[in-house]
């Protein structure tokens, strides 16, 4: 069976897309072409063909006016029997195909209206909220028509299973290969690494470091200019270890030179506020490192931490919360070793991605 998954947004190589479900796909038995559009040349790549649209740019505008049509051409030319989009701009594109008689899977990996008010800051403020109610009832005429909805966590799930019955629930759960036991002392340290936004609350960590002693932050992963500028205006900035961005191959040696893994992210609406959300994969990578962890106590990641005994949940507003966490799981050696050996065989258990893709499976089997 031929199956084409398109985006116009994300790397080729992006972890969800290649690495997951096409890569996952191909060792399946289908026979998956990716189209993307990255100016760079057509490959094959671990039995998966990847096919440029050849329309690139940094405009969001042109993006969504002439990439989009340029990998629905593209897309055409395969002549799948099921397309799989990622992106809400190629949804115009996912209906044409359904017009033409294919089996058509729409992937959100984001709640897009919530998404929209948090955080698409090039989007005046005063005009967040009319493009948001916009995009729900244009969502609300499209997306019932494709044969599946596929998405990152339940909040979403609920929400959009009332538009598309067909919606089921795939996480960001971590590829788990081989974990080699882990022989390094980790520093007195704590570390994050990721993107590097507010979203995490640095400043937070960094102000809870200032009510410790010698305790360093190691940090990896793209920034802006600008928020770099704010957090080195930070009295706690010296002890600060920024590396910039590592590669995906390298985090997670990184992650294991520290005693704590970082995973503070503030109450959103994109995230469903106190619920939290299964999208964003920095509490499986600690647990998969194998250090203890310190995060927000969202519904959803309470319920893991709790149930795995693998870190702390605090309020990730509240500094001297974070600080006592810190404070307690370095005072804790032995416990704190404990935490980071349940976690890492939670996740070799059951928070991987073999657990996910079997849901993949049956999806395209049923469709």
């Amino acid at each position: 069976m031929k199956v084409c998954h398109l985006t116009s947004v994300h790397p080729r190589y992006d972890v969800r897309i290649f690495h997951k479900e096409c890569c996952s796909l191909a060792k399946n038995g289908y026979q998956v072409t990716l189209i993307v559009s990255d100016s760079q040349d057509d490959e094959l790549k671990e039995g998966v063909t990847i096919i440029d649209a050849g329309v690139s740019t940094k405009s969001r505008v042109l993006r969504m006016l002439k990439t989009t049509k340029a990998v629905y051409r593209e897309a055409l030319k395969i002549d799948a029997d099921i397309y799989h989009f990622h992106d809400p701009e190629l949804i115009p594109y996912g209906l044409k195909l359904k017009k033409k008689g294919k089996i058509v899977i729409f992937d959100s990996h984001e709640d897009v209206p919530k998404q929209i008010i948090s955080t698409k800051a090039y989007i005046p403020f005063f005009i967040r909220r009319i493009i948001s109610y916009l995009y729900s009832k244009y969502e609300k005429r499209t997306i019932r028509k494709f044969d599946a909805v596929i998405t990152v966590t339940p909040h979403i799930v609920e929400r959009l299973e009332k538009i598309n019955p067909n919606t089921i629930m795939l996480t960001n759960y971590p590829i788990v290969t081989e974990i080699k036991q882990n022989t390094e002392i980790p520093e007195k340290a704590v570390c994050f690494a990721g993107l590097i936004a507010p979203l995490w609350k640095h400043t937070t960590i960094l102000d809870a470091l200032s009510l410790l002693n010698d305790i360093k932050y190691n940090l990896a992963g793209i920034i802006e200019p600008e928020y770099l500028k704010a957090l080195q205006q930070n009295k706690c900035w010296e002890r600060v270890h920024f590396v910039g961005k590592i590669p995906p191959n390298e985090v997670f040696n990184f992650m294991r030179k520290s005693a704590i893994g970082m995973a503070l992210c503030d109450y959103t609406e994109e995230v469903g506020f106190n619920m939290g959300t299964l999208g964003n994969t920095k509490l499986f990578e600690y647990m998969r490192a194998g250090i203890p962890i310190i995060c927000t106590d969202f519904i959803l990641w309470k319920q893991i931490i709790d149930k795995e005994k693998c870190g702390i949940c605090v309020n990730p507003r509240d500094i001297k919360s974070i600080a006592d966490a810190i404070e307690y799981i370095l005072s804790n050696p032995v416990e704190a070793e404990s935490m980071g050996k349940a976690g890492q065989n939670a996740v070799k258990e059951k928070y991987n991605w073999a657990a996910q893709e079997k849901i993949l499976f049956d999806l395209y089997r049923n469709l």
